[in-house]
């Protein structure tokens, strides 16, 4: 899977990332490759976040993409 990642430098130094196929999905580094090693943890945590219960008209179905 390839996602899409928009790296800032950050004011006081170092890069913050964000991704936007996930909402909320951030991290930030003081170098380059720590905001790397970072962004595949913060990716995992937010893709791994469980789903609400469904309404009782509502069905959750699990794609692979």
């Amino acid at each position: 899977m390839k996602i899409k990642v928009i790296v800032h430098e950050a004011e006081e130094g170092g890069y913050w990332a964000e991704v936007p196929a996930i909402p909320g999905c951030a991290t930030q580094g003081e170098s380059f490759e720590e905001l790397l090693n970072n962004l595949y943890e913060a990716v995992e945590g937010c893709l791994s976040v469980d789903v609400e219960e469904p309404k009782p008209d509502g069905r959750i179905l699990e794609i692979a993409i």
